[in-house]
């Protein structure tokens, strides 16, 4: 170990584990000695799978998309592209998206699958593309009257622009406050537990990057008339996406694998209580052994640090100097949405497949990935169906349905705090009112998961996040990565891109982190690729 450069990495999530493969690869374990230190027992963080009785979860749902073909290209080095169809594919005959010589899902676990996305909106009773588009059976579930005031609020807002100063002038600058008021207001409370007034127009620029109104209409325009433009998609529209077989969580914990063949550390229980500092830099870190409670010093040359910024200063001000007050304040005071997962593994859906699209069970479930529950008299926000996911998520994908429904809370709130039980009947007892399910004799199993932190928010102290981004890049060895580690709210693929540019830094001697915090900034980014050819390379 004598002479090499010692690099400690902070958490095994995606940014993580992205670091610690992209400074061994190549024969990196030469010239680095890496250690990942990560809290718990699993990898993945939010994009991890948890298994319960023969069935997985998918914790929030991850779609293996990306405009970067570096992650693109990187996703399918860990596991290559399938090229026989996947169970459910086969034995319905629906068309796949095959690479050829790939491996078969019906012989190996280590495959990317090609899946096909559906998404729609439950409101009052109907469903409705996501995202929300002026489709014939959009224009049915509304009405005449509604249609009508929808779309003369839509022409208004083109002519009268709202300061956007907040997140709902964003959305009523590009939906109307008619679609706004239906499909926005009360879904965006529900997740953030604030009112879109309350909170910064920076979510939406981050996360509805471009789509509007007359792109939606141009591209179900596109799909009626049979052409398909060769330039730009948008990502909310494509129509397919890669998926690990046995969920995301098999990414990277099959990451985890090759970073320790590689030479690298991983240790798990490794809570990292306290960052050292010396001379302006960062020294060391001390962690605590979950299953002893045994505090150990590492000392490094580069630290790379995704845990949340707010347990990050808890940290520094847990040794002999102390970040500042104000950077203290500014930390303590960066708000999150935790979420809880409640799996149903139901004998079928009432739900019926209205869709030309053929699915498994008796009667065919519905093909959707995630159903959006924008009707506010409802708590759950979404509802996955794990089975088009991947049908090997479930242990016996023929004759059950299993489901995951996503409640946004605060941890220690009411729900939060609920147990098992508790939580349990009550989603059932909103899918029965819902009309997903009869009654809870078409329940078979449940297993509940709680996640903290799962969402950065943007209000409260996140306007001085710059002030504090600041004081953090002025310790010239440590680099903030990730979704928590940036309080930004990344998608996995901006994740793994901001521990790429760390590990480029590292490896240059760069002295700016301007990169790092540049992944997925860009307002004008709409998340367009180019579909053609991202299929040619497979």
């Amino acid at each position: 170990m004598a002479g090499k450069h010692r690099v400690v990495i902070i958490g095994g999530g995606p940014a993580g584990l992205t670091a610690a493969y992209e400074l061994l690869r190549d024969k990196g374990n030469e010239k680095y000695d890496v250690t990942v230190l990560e809290a718990t027992h699993q990898f993945g963080g939010i994009s991890r799978t948890v298994e319960h009785n023969g069935n997985r979860m998918d914790i929030g749902g991850h779609r293996f998309f990306s405009k970067d073909d570096r992650i693109m290209d990187w996703w399918k080095q860990i596991l290559p592209l399938q090229g026989e169809p996947a169970y459910d594919d086969a034995k319905l005959g629906r068309p796949s998206h095959l690479t050829p010589g790939g491996p078969d899902p019906a012989k190996t676990d280590n495959v990317m699958l090609k899946r096909h996305r559906l998404s729609r909106i439950f409101w009052n009773q109907h469903f409705f593309q996501y995202p929300i588009s002026l489709s014939g059976d959009t224009l049915k579930a509304m009405g005449f009257g509604l249609t009508m005031k929808a779309g003369f609020s839509y022409l208004y807002s083109c002519v009268h622009k709202l300061p956007e100063t907040n997140l709902e002038n964003f959305y009523i600058n590009r939906f109307g406050k008619v679609l706004y008021s239906l499909f926005f207001e009360g879904y965006t409370e529900k997740l953030w537990g604030r009112h879109p007034s309350q909170i910064s127009a920076d979510w939406g620029a981050q996360r509805v990057k471009g789509l509007s109104i007359m792109k939606v209409l141009k591209n179900a325009f596109q799909r009626l008339s049979g052409h398909r433009s060769k330039g730009q998609v948008e990502t909310s529209l494509i129509e397919e996406f890669w998926y690990p077989k046995l969920g995301p969580g098999q990414l990277w914990t099959t990451v985890e694998q090759r970073v320790v063949a590689m030479g690298g550390h991983v240790l798990t229980g490794a809570l990292v209580d306290q960052i050292n500092t010396k001379d302006g830099h960062i020294s060391s870190v001390t962690y605590r052994d979950a299953a002893t409670g045994q505090n150990t010093t590492l000392e490094a040359d580069d630290f790379i640090s995704s845990m949340p910024l707010k347990d990050l200063l808890e940290a520094f001000n847990r040794s002999q100097t102390p970040a500042p007050k104000a950077m203290t304040d500014i930390a303590e005071g960066l708000p999150y949405r935790d979420f809880v997962t409640i799996g149903l593994l139901c004998k079928h859906l009432l739900l019926k497949n209205e869709t030309q699209t053929p699915t498994l069970g008796n009667p065919p479930i519905v093909p959707d990935n995630w159903i959006y529950v924008q009707d506010p008299g409802y708590k759950v926000g979404r509802i996955q169906v794990f089975n088009n996911w991947s049908p090997y998520l479930v242990k016996n994908p023929d004759d059950s349905v299993w489901i995951g429904l996503e409640y946004f809370c605060t941890e220690g709130d009411d729900f939060w705090s609920m147990s098992d039980e508790q939580a349990t009947k009550f989603a059932i007892s909103e899918m029965i009112r819902m009309k997903v399910i009869r009654s809870q004799d078409d329940v078979i199993d449940s297993h509940r998961e709680r996640v903290k932190k799962a969402y950065p928010a943007y209000f409260d102290t996140y306007k001085d996040i710059d002030k504090l981004i600041h004081w953090l890049d002025s310790w010239g060895n440590l680099y903030c990565v990730g979704r928590n580690g940036q309080h930004r709210y990344n998608n996995m693929d901006h994740s793994m891109a901001t521990a790429m540019e760390a590990v480029k830094d590292i490896e240059t001697g760069a002295t700016s982190k301007k990169n790092v915090w540049s992944v997925n900034t860009e307002k004008t980014y709409s998340e367009e690729k180019d579909q053609s050819a991202d299929q040619s390379k497979d």
